[in-house]
């Protein structure tokens, strides 16, 4: 019997050669699957008394459906090595594009039978943000958000002024033909009329607010997003048409840095949703990155202190979602629901609205 020892020296340093070069090539090709860069996008379509019985199985399909499209918007931009800039624009223009959504063109009416829009937008790499308020011909109010950021030297603008900015800038404009549905003025009447039946309604610190706080069936209408992408930054933006028959001039926590929206590459990407007066008066958004850079907890941690005690306690409703750096991301909130959706590189997805 001829014994390894005796094998072909020729064959024995093939063996060696090809046994090294397996070797060193699996390793490397595990390496390269383990050290890819996270990235993900969740949003938002809004949070408030969502009922399954208050939607037919066709609605909600229709819901969803449009969830998952801005979430494939999104995330087509990252995986394509976009900025996380460019996905969050990307995905709330799908949901201001859509009448479902109290956003661009599905936005609710104010008390003087106008549609006023707010959207702010944040980069997380350099903390520079825009935002737009009262806006009133704008269809994608991100984008013009992002026109502020980019093109001007301020954060927030407002009104006419805003409006004039975006024409400007080239973004898209619109008559209020574009932004009028019938179901959404229908809400204002109902408002109206019920305005007529009670007294002056005030919140927890006593302070007068347009009857009902919120729209006529209590859902606090905004869209959001956030992102991670490949290059590791953070971005953030919030749109929406703010509450049904509010005061005209009315401006919720969607375009105030720290309140609605917020990023920074050092903790989170954060876009709230809820009765924006308790979430400016918390300063939501910049709360969860606060408590992760000087407490260290986590983004879940954060999101659900803030959320789910801090909120609650002062009888605060609404909801919010972030990620952080490693591509972590939560979306808690103290209602019945809240439309929602999250896509991540790990390929985990998915698309909700309630509990």
């Amino acid at each position: 019997m001829r014994s390894y020892s005796h094998t072909n020296p020729l064959k024995r340093s093939l063996f060696l050669f090809l046994f090294l070069f397996l070797s060193l090539l699996c390793p490397a090709q595990s390496q390269d699957k383990q050290t890819a860069p996270p990235f993900g996008i969740v949003i938002h379509g809004g949070a408030g008394t969502l009922l399954r019985s208050d939607l037919t199985p066709e609605l909600e399909k229709a819901y969803t459906d449009k969830l998952n499209e801005a979430l494939d918007a999104g995330y087509k931009v990252l995986e394509n090595n976009g900025s996380s800039l460019d996905a969050v624009e990307a995905a709330i223009r799908v949901l201001e594009d859509s009448r479902l959504f109290n956003a661009g063109r599905g936005s609710v009416f104010a008390a003087s039978g106008r549609n006023e829009m707010d959207a702010a937008i944040m980069d997380g790499k350099t903390l520079k943000a825009g935002a737009v308020a009262g806006v009133r011909t704008v269809k994608n109010p991100v984008t013009a958000a992002r026109c502020v950021m980019e093109k001007s030297p301020h954060v927030l603008l407002v009104g006419e002024g805003a409006d004039r900015f975006a024409k400007q800038c080239g973004c898209g404009i619109a008559d209020s033909t574009y932004f009028y549905t019938d179901k959404r003025w229908k809400q204002l009447l109902k408002a109206r009329e019920e305005e007529k039946l009670h007294p002056a309604l005030t919140d927890s610190l006593g302070m007068l607010v347009p009857y009902p706080a919120a729209d006529s069936d209590k859902k606090f209408g905004t869209v959001g997003a956030v992102a991670l992408d490949k290059q590791g930054n953070l971005a953030a933006a919030t749109s929406t048409g703010g509450m049904t028959n509010k005061m005209s001039g009315r401006v919720g926590d969607s375009p105030l840095i720290g309140a609605g929206t917020y990023a920074n590459n050092l903790t989170c990407a954060i876009s709230c949703t809820g009765h924006g007066e308790y979430f400016i008066r918390h300063v939501v958004a910049y709360d969860v990155s606060a408590l992760m850079e000087y407490k260290g907890l986590s983004l879940e941690e954060s999101g659900r202190e803030v959320i789910m005690k801090k909120l609650l306690a002062v009888k605060g409703e609404g909801g919010l979602i972030g990620i952080d750096r490693m591509g972590n991301m939560t979306l808690p909130f103290n209602t019945p629901g809240m439309y929602r959706g999250f896509r991540s590189s790990t390929g985990k997805r998915g698309a909700f609205i309630f509990q």
